[in-house]
């Protein structure tokens, strides 16, 4: 594929970085030389230092052949001038960057399409959604649903309270359990588990279930006596902090602190509505945070735009006694080290977006894709299309790469595991658990 992405910022950078280790045409541009520069000669793409928004720089970078155009600079107008551009010199498909959740609306897609623009994503606000979705569970890491919740995959890290450690994964997952293990991080390495592998202490454990079942892991992984949040302080008044203020459930409540006056009062203007106390001050001060009744806080997430303050705000609330703990990481450098050191559920603005726009490059249809960030893999819910490999054979059959496994289906509206005997039909969506980057390889099965 011939991919253009506009824009050299810690988004695009990322993107170009990420897809260029798959060989695909990568032409990276923007205005900026210095940006340009710093990316690492180690990946296989080109550089263009022109405007985005430049009919001969658009020209120059073989827009008019580009299967996949994604405009991801900071400034929302420019990207969606320059995928209209792109679009009308040909590409074929566009993808546009926003910070604006009106144009999201669906009675708008059809009115965008028509201007050229494919997709739009708003990194923020996809990030907010899973910050809300950690904070509603705060015994779990990562919660993601398929379909409305007729598949559930919780992220959960194992303490010794668990009562499934050491035990051979046969055993627990047997034909007929209520989950399935897909996937475990273990110190730096990700594991696609088979049969002999065990549950370890500290292991992160991505499990498949079905919402019935949900008590019954929160049991089996011990953590039936973490108390649920109700009280939630937030650090950073940037867009993804007032999102999440605003998709949180009725019964939480949130304080705000930033340390700028002018965003505090931007806050207030845009939060007078939903009682939610907005605090100038600084997250890390102990002394604030004792006044602001932390003791009485069941979650603290940190949003600032620095990785190393977001760290030590949770590193500090967790000395004073809030288990539940979010940190916005963007330096990818960082997120093992957050990690070990227990921060509870790490987001990452860029990986969210990448999961994002790598749905368009897929021939398969994809319904959706999610990046695992911590555990270096990715999850896709394929929609089976008639006569599509996968349906041949039993799924112990299908000969699916190493480290690929499938984690359940849906079938008329319905959530089930998967076993080795199962056989797929067409029309079924199927989650599939993979090494990261291993997508692309899969979908032949599924075409």
């Amino acid at each position: 594929m011939k991919i253009i992405i506009a824009g050299a910022g810690a988004v695009g950078t990322h993107l170009a970085e990420l897809l260029s280790k798959e060989n695909q045409d990568i032409v990276l541009i923007d205005e900026s030389e210095q940006k340009l520069s710093n990316i690492s000669g180690n990946f296989d793409l080109m550089t263009l230092n022109v405007s985005p928004t430049s009919i001969s720089g658009l020209k120059e970078a073989g827009t008019a052949e580009a299967d996949l155009f994604i405009a991801v600079t900071p400034d929302e107008n420019k990207n969606m001038t320059c995928c209209m551009l792109a679009s009308a010199m040909g590409a074929k498909k566009t993808v546009a960057r926003i910070d604006n959740d009106e144009y999201l609306q669906p009675e708008h897609r059809d009115f965008f399409k028509r201007m050229g623009i494919n997709s739009m994503v708003f990194p923020e606000l996809l990030a907010a959604h899973e910050i809300v979705d950690a904070l509603k569970r705060s015994w779990v890491r990562q919660w993601w649903e398929v379909h409305n919740g007729a598949l559930i995959m919780l992220g959960i890290k194992l303490r010794d309270t668990a009562e499934i450690l050491n035990i051979p994964l046969k055993d627990l997952c047997c034909p007929g359990s209520n989950y399935h293990v897909v996937a475990i991080k273990r110190g730096e390495e990700t594991i696609i588990p088979n049969g002999d592998n065990k549950l370890m202490l500290g292991d992160l454990v991505y499990f498949m279930t079905t919402k019935k079942y949900i008590p019954y892991i929160r049991k089996i992984v011990g953590k039936e006596h973490y108390e649920d949040v109700k009280n939630v302080i937030i650090m950073g008044g940037g867009l993804m902090s007032l999102h999440t203020a605003l998709f949180k459930p009725n019964y939480m409540n949130v304080k705000i602190i930033d340390q700028d006056k002018a965003t505090c009062d931007r806050l207030n203007l845009s939060l007078a509505d939903k009682n939610i106390m907005v605090i100038q001050g600084d997250g890390r001060d102990a002394a604030l945070l004792a006044d602001e009744d932390i003791s009485r806080t069941q979650a603290f997430v940190a949003l600032t735009n620095q990785t190393e303050v977001n760290i030590l705000a949770c590193l500090t609330a967790k000395r004073m006694g809030v288990r539940k703990t979010v940190a916005l990481i963007e330096n990818m450098d960082y997120i093992g080290m957050a990690e070990k050191l227990d921060i509870g559920t790490i987001i990452n603005k860029k990986a969210i977006a990448a999961s994002h726009i790598y749905q368009m490059m897929l021939d398969a249809d994809v319904a959706n894709v999610k990046c695992l960030t911590l555990a270096n893999a990715d999850v896709a819910e394929f929609v089976v299309k008639e006569d599509a490999k996968v349906t041949r054979k039993p799924v112990k059959d299908l000969g699916l790469p190493h480290g690929v496994t499938i984690g359940g289906l849906v079938r008329k509206g319905e959530g089930m595991l998967v076993s080795g005997n199962t056989m797929i039909q067409a029309g079924d969506s199927v989650v599939v658990f993979c090494k990261s980057m291993l997508i692309k390889k899969i979908e032949k099965y599924f075409n």
